[in-house]
């Protein structure tokens, strides 16, 4: 199941067992995720042998009539439960949590006290997210529901921190965050981890055959890529891109007439519920024309393929400077032309122009309008203008080893060895 909050596991799973640790994966049956897109060479990506437990929760279509869709309330019984189970049957010696489903994390303390097993938390979100409230930005489901979510995870997290043999963010901010919130807390137990990138992936997107490709080939047209999530905290970047292809394309118009951009998987709804959140900023710098947009989540790997068949890719950001650097790493990989439009504080830029220093572009939130305009302006004479589409990167492949994989599963497993000798354990 294509689902972003599985992929820490998933991707250190081959690696484990050569470090010292044998894994057992607790997890909820794909069908229990409502819209879940399935993806089945995930389960090629791992040892067939690696012992995967499924529990299967209250389905959806019992509980959706009440308005309740929400994958915690349906299944966090049955995933304690199983989890109660295993521990009180097996020996283990430490539970790492890694999800975004965040009431998860309150088991921790739970199987702590009962059965002494230390556990880690994986924070790939802030569970307690004060962005919406200081951007003033609609949160996903509206602003009850994140309200609730927020209320009961105020009352939650401490508890669960607290006790937490040790802690990881996939961003320096989130732990920055802990540590004002939890001063108590020793900071020595917090460690800053993005997602590694699975080199294995490219691989194998490489060599699928998609029956139906989600970028043409061999249409004597210029394909540029993004893959994955958009929102109304990348409206600032993408603006910024498409502005600047809108002047070039004002400077250079059979030039640019043979580029189209491509947005795959920008919402995490199944087809066809998606909303655009693309084509109307397109829209409104009068680019639509030249850009397609599919809305919906799409398996991994035909993601993966679109960015390998890609002639560029495109990477845009987040206004917030702490999401997550680790998305830019498949495009690293790819090893295809590069065009970054990110925050300038964001890691993503400094890892973009260090493949290629012509390749990232770092905006300001909230600048004047002619300072946006000389940014666009930039992009469109340094990118577009020189047909950077074009240039490969240049950068050591070496470079990327510490961010890959095999690598962030020896740092990770580095930091379980360390719980294990703390007085906690």
């Amino acid at each position: 199941m294509n689902a972003p909050d599985m992929q820490r596991a998933r991707i250190a799973l081959p690696y484990f067992r050569a470090l010292g640790w044998e894994p057992v994966v607790l997890a909820v049956t794909p069908g229990s995720v409502e819209g879940a897109v399935l993806d089945p060479l995930f389960e090629h990506t791992y040892p067939a042998d690696i012992r995967v437990i499924r529990v299967q929760g209250i389905p959806s279509k019992f509980t959706r009539w009440l308005g309740i869709g929400s994958l915690w309330w349906r299944c966090g019984r049955a995933l304690r439960k199983a989890g109660d189970e295993l521990l009180a049957t097996e020996k283990f010696d430490l539970v790492f949590f890694t999800t975004t489903q965040f009431d998860a994390f309150t088991f921790g303390p739970r199987w702590l006290r009962r059965f002494g097993v230390p556990y880690v938390l994986d924070y790939q979100d802030p569970w307690i997210n004060d962005y919406y409230r200081l951007t003033r930005t609609k949160p996903p489901g509206g602003w009850l529901r994140f309200s609730f979510s927020q209320y009961t995870a105020r009352r939650r997290e401490p508890h669960a921190v607290n006790e937490a043999g040790a802690i990881i963010s996939v961003s320096a901010k989130y732990n920055d965050e802990l540590r004002e919130r939890y001063p108590a807390y020793d900071t020595g137990q917090l460690y800053h981890l993005p997602f590694g990138a699975a080199a294995a992936d490219l691989e194998m997107a490489r060599k699928l055959k998609p029956a139906q490709p989600l970028v043409p080939a061999d249409d004597g047209k210029v394909h540029l890529v993004y893959a994955g999530r958009c929102g109304p905290d990348m409206n600032r970047a993408l603006s910024l891109l498409f502005r600047a292809f809108r002047f070039y394309r004002q400077s250079a118009p059979a030039e640019a007439a043979r580029l189209h951009f491509h947005f795959i998987g920008t919402g995490y709804a199944p087809p066809p519920l998606g909303q655009n959140s693309v084509l109307p900023v397109a829209e409104k710098e009068g680019v639509a024309d030249q850009v397609t947009e599919v809305c919906y989540r799409v398996p991994y790997f035909d993601a993966l393929h679109a960015l390998v068949r890609a002639n560029a890719l495109i990477v845009v950001g987040s206004d917030d400077a702490s999401y997550s650097a680790s998305k830019i790493f498949p495009y690293l990989l790819a090893r295809r032309p590069l065009l970054a439009v990110v925050h300038k504080d964001s890691l993503m830029l400094t890892l973009a122009r260090e493949q290629n220093p012509d390749a990232g572009f770092g905006f300001e939130n909230d600048p004047p309008k002619e300072s946006g305009d000389m940014l666009a302006r930039r992009i469109c004479d340094d990118w577009f203008a020189q047909k950077k589409w074009e240039s490969p990167p240049t950068g050591d492949m070496e470079a990327l080893e510490p961010h890959l994989a095999a690598g962030m599963t020896r740092r990770l497993v580095a930091i379980f060895d360390q719980v294990l000798k703390s007085p906690k354990a």
